[in-house]
């Protein structure tokens, strides 16, 4: 397999800036089309808008380009884009007309909308729920007797089948945020810490969630032991401390042993955490214990690089890295336009071995609520709890870019050149169609595009993001 060295192998030197013409998104073409391309931007007022694109030409000899895709090497597979089904979401989708609410669904998860085909459910609430709970609250009980998901019957199973029946391949990743208090220290699902002791009613726990939701018709493919494992919030919210011993001790000989006695193919994922805690992942999956049982890695962009995705990759290229929360500020002034922004943080996923983008939660009210939180995020959407309007965050149209165009399976290719302010990612779907998306987070700017002796001229506008597909 490649590493991140290949991505990064050489830089294309720039080429002089053309005279810009007429069209706003073209430059002279002075040689016959070789190939049909189909574009789509978003900028300014344009959203995600169909344009005519320029064509691949032949290059001329010596030619430079800013930047030179490279079909040859190719590198991870794509699993899919979405969000996540927080309480918060799926009460507000449920409260919403029942046109309304099939028209979000099908604007989310169907083949006409963002075709969102990744998402997470939370193993009892997160921080974006109407109440704190788990399903087995109160004293002690290491038999489970008292486990139910009754809670998420109500609105938050419904939603996810929902998106299932919208997107049957529909794939989904849960994660707690907090075990039953009575496991931890302190005895609240705010804050604390994990007891040894409970490993196994735990790990038990957590395969009863497995079957309960199997049971309701929802497949859950992957799971994480913990969100955010390596911080308790302050008591603050449902979270909980998982120091690294432990977190090991519990996957290889409770968490791994329980999935296979029940014969659960329920991938797990390690972390759920920031990028600057790779070196914890590294040791972790030094141990054959946990390798055998992890399939890969769930990060969050928070604190530290990107990058860090790639260290792990280079140390254990057998193991998968996946995306898996990063939402908008409601309360920016550019919750609505920073779709650039966005996109130069999922290129950069992409360009580091991701193989989902998971948003955080998929609709939000007005205020960010519900939220028992301090923190103030926003939805892929904004649903006002007095008008019914909807407002599409940038992220929204980021996703646009991405999810819209790129298929399961897609795998990455290289891309190469290095221009201030424009981020790229080339891709391949299993149909064969290839994609290149740029995205300019600065000014207008003049591109050319080298492809296998082709070149492509395009004029980027201020602040957008362009997906061309051949």
């Amino acid at each position: 397999m490649k590493t991140r060295r290949d991505f990064l192998k050489f830089s294309v030197r720039a080429a002089a800036s053309a005279a810009l013409l007429k069209s706003p998104l073209l430059l002279s073409q002075s040689a016959e089309p070789l190939r049909a391309v189909q574009g789509w931007v978003t900028a300014g007022t344009e959203r995600f808008a169909a344009f005519e694109a320029p064509r691949w030409q032949k290059a001329p000899a010596g030619a430079s380009r800013d930047i030179l895709v490279d079909p040859a090497s190719r590198f991870q597979a794509v699993l899919g884009f979405g969000a996540a089904f927080t309480d918060a979401s799926c009460y507000l989708i449920s409260q919403m007309p029942g046109k309304n609410r099939q028209a979000l669904m099908e604007e989310f998860f169907g083949k006409g909308g963002l075709r969102f085909s990744v998402g997470r459910t939370c193993i009892g609430s997160s921080d974006y729920s109407r109440t704190a709970y788990t399903y087995d609250d109160g004293d002690p009980d290491p038999e489970l007797k008292r486990f139910s998901i009754a809670h998420d019957r109500a609105y938050i199973l419904p939603s996810l089948r929902a998106a299932h029946a919208l997107n049957p391949s529909l794939f989904l990743l849960g994660t707690p945020w907090s075990p039953p208090g009575w496991m931890k220290t302190g005895g609240s699902i705010f804050g604390g810490s994990m007891r040894k002791t409970y490993f196994s009613a735990y790990a038990q726990y957590l395969v009863q969630f497995l079957q309960s939701y199997a049971a309701e018709g929802v497949k859950v493919d992957a799971i994480t032991t913990q969100n955010e494992l390596d911080t308790d919030q302050d008591g603050r919210m449902p979270a909980c401390l998982w120091g690294q011993e432990y977190e090991e001790a519990f996957v290889k000989s409770w968490l791994g042993p329980a999935l296979k006695r029940a014969e659960l193919d329920t991938q797990v994922w390690l972390l759920d955490h920031n990028y600057d805690l790779w070196g914890r992942v590294i040791d972790e999956l030094s141990d054959p214990g946990v390798s055998k049982y992890a399939d890969g890695v769930a990060w969050h962009g928070y604190q530290g690089s990107v990058d860090a995705m790639s260290r792990v990759h280079e140390a254990f290229p057998e193991k998968h890295a996946y995306w898996t929360e990063g939402g908008p500020d409601f309360t920016s002034a550019d919750y609505p336009t920073d779709w650039s922004n966005w996109s130069q943080t999922f290129a950069g996923i992409l360009r580091n071995w991701g193989r989902c983008i998971i948003g955080w939660n998929l609709v939000l009210d007005e205020n960010g609520k519900p939220n028992l939180g301090p923190f103030s995020c926003g939805g892929v959407v904004t649903l006002d709890g007095h008008t019914g309007h909807i407002t599409r965050s940038g992220q929204y149209w980021a996703f646009a870019h991405y999810s819209k165009v790129i298929q399961r399976e897609a795998r990455v290719l290289a891309s190469h050149g290095k221009i201030a302010g424009i981020e790229h990612v080339a891709l391949e779907n299993p149909d064969g169609t290839r994609l290149l998306i740029l995205t300019n987070q600065g000014d207008v700017r003049a591109v050319d595009c080298g492809l296998e002796g082709a070149t492509l001229h395009i004029r980027m506008p201020k602040d957008s993001v362009i997906t061309l597909q051949w």
